[in-house]
């Protein structure tokens, strides 16, 4: 066993040490040349497209989501530990700076889930029970022409996100409210299997309500606890910031030579734990862009633009700002403890209940999203609703054991599954770039004419 989580660890120090981070920001950086700044250009535009119909009653077609509840679903799989837990990791091992190369991945991020949701879109199907499918998988198979491929990566992220992952999100979500309300774990987790099991049989209509209901106000009821813990700790804003853009550079100028943290571990850590948090270029997001009801596949890229920059610009800096402003980054606290001490620290302690609540719907909504596109690719391998319902309760079990289990060892596991399943989505991205900017072309095509806006789906 041993042996096995040294290869283990061995193989994620490879792909997120080096391949990954060299391979997500690289292509970040060559799509937003080519697509000519996309996410600067066009921020307002994909802002409209995503609050501009927020309140339309105009139904969505049947076997689809509209194009906000598929990015709720998104942001619901997005928003989660990492924005906590992993910000916190990064300002620990990286210092303040890594919050700054967070932003920088986020902005070549955005790039970057422009062209997975166009291309999910447009290689999307409709299966038997007249529901629209799509993602990653699909476009490496009817892209690419490899359903080999297609099939590893499916399997890759049923493994990462709907078995792996959801484990630890409920190890998460237990370990929270049993600290904060003394309640025991497994019946935390029971509770925890019991809910997700009633939303995931209601399909894609009730995750899809679920996440355009719950995303929102999570998000919102977070940033302003993050904002009020900045109002009373004004005094070091002007601080804070001048240390993340300084140690983003120069480290020792504001760490001190003893903290051993370079500009390196902050470039590294920064990177790496954003791309982790917005998941641009991970392959995971599409499974829910491909299915937006949308006119023309254009149209949900720009609004996937908006998921990154809610997730990184938005939510991870209202963290990293309180663990600074507070101090609470230097008290030799680890992990999820630096942003609870931080909570802890502006308001006694009903932060740190305040905390677990948030991580508790931080954790669920991923693991609703995550479920959900592990169903996405149970749908692409097999054709039946019997492989679904033993997918569901494959799930739910990991939900229930994971709830009591220390998993440290799960984390690395799902870290290299999600490792394995970014190199062929990165690899189909970077060959069908030229079809997704076709599509941009096409989009702007019709718009400059005054055409209605309209797409022929070919494998629908």
């Amino acid at each position: 066993m041993e042996l096995f989580e040294n290869l283990v660890n061995f193989v994620n120090s490879i792909l997120w040490d080096y391949v990954l981070i060299i391979g997500l920001v690289g292509i970040g950086l060559y799509f937003t040349v080519r697509l000519g700044f996309i996410q600067v250009k066009r921020f307002g535009e994909a802002y409209k497209r995503v609050f501009g119909g927020i309140f339309s009653k105009e139904e969505n077609k049947e076997g689809s989501m509209s194009s906000f509840q598929a990015l709720a679903t998104s942001i619901a799989a997005q928003i989660g530990t990492g924005n906590v837990a992993g910000v916190a990791t990064a300002i620990t091992s990286g210092g303040p700076g890594a919050v700054f190369w967070m932003w920088i991945s986020a902005f070549f991020g955005m790039s970057t889930i422009f062209v997975e949701a166009t291309l999910a879109q447009k290689y999307r199907e409709t299966d038997s029970d007249g529901q629209l499918v799509g993602g990653p998988a699909y476009y490496i198979k009817n892209g690419l022409g490899s359903k080999g491929l297609a099939s590893f990566f499916a399997i890759a992220l049923i493994i990462a996100l709907g078995f792996i992952g959801n484990m630890v999100q409920s190890n998460s979500i237990a370990d929270a409210v049993s600290r904060a309300f003394n309640i025991p774990q497994l019946g935390v987790g029971i509770f925890i299997a019991v809910v997700a099991g009633l939303i995931f049989i209601g399909g894609m209509k009730r995750i899809a309500s679920f996440a355009e209901l719950v995303v929102p106000v999570m998000a919102a009821i977070y940033i302003l606890g993050s904002i009020v813990v900045i109002i009373i700790f004004h005094n070091s804003i002007i601080s804070v910031f001048k240390s993340i853009f300084v140690a983003a550079f120069s480290p020792k100028a504001i760490m001190g030579g003893a903290a051993g943290i370079g500009v390196q571990q902050a470039v590294r850590y920064g990177i790496a734990r954003g791309l982790f948090s917005n998941e641009a270029g991970m392959g995971s997001t599409p499974n829910s862009h491909a299915v937006a009801d949308v006119k023309h596949p254009v149209e949900q890229g720009l609004s996937a633009m908006i998921a990154v920059f809610i997730d990184t610009v938005l939510v991870c800096t209202a963290t990293a700002v309180a663990i600074l402003s507070t101090g609470s980054n230097t008290l030799g606290l680890v992990g999820v403890g630096v942003t609870q001490e931080a909570f802890k620290i502006a308001f006694g302690p009903i932060g740190e209940m305040f905390l677990a609540i948030c991580l508790t719907f931080f954790a669920f909504t991923t693991l609703v999203g995550w479920y959900y596109f592990g169903e996405n690719n149970i749908r692409f391998l097999f054709k039946d609703k019997k492989s679904i319902r033993i997918y569901q309760i494959i799930v739910l079990l990991f939900i229930v054991l994971g709830s009591y289990q220390k998993v440290d060892f799960v984390w690395n596991l799902a870290d290299m599954f999600n490792g394995i399943m970014v190199i062929p989505n990165l690899l189909a991205i970077f060959i069908l770039f030229k079809e997704s900017k076709e599509l941009l072309i096409d989009y702007d095509h019709q718009n400059n004419k005054g055409e209605r806006l309209h797409y022929n789906y070919k494998y629908q």
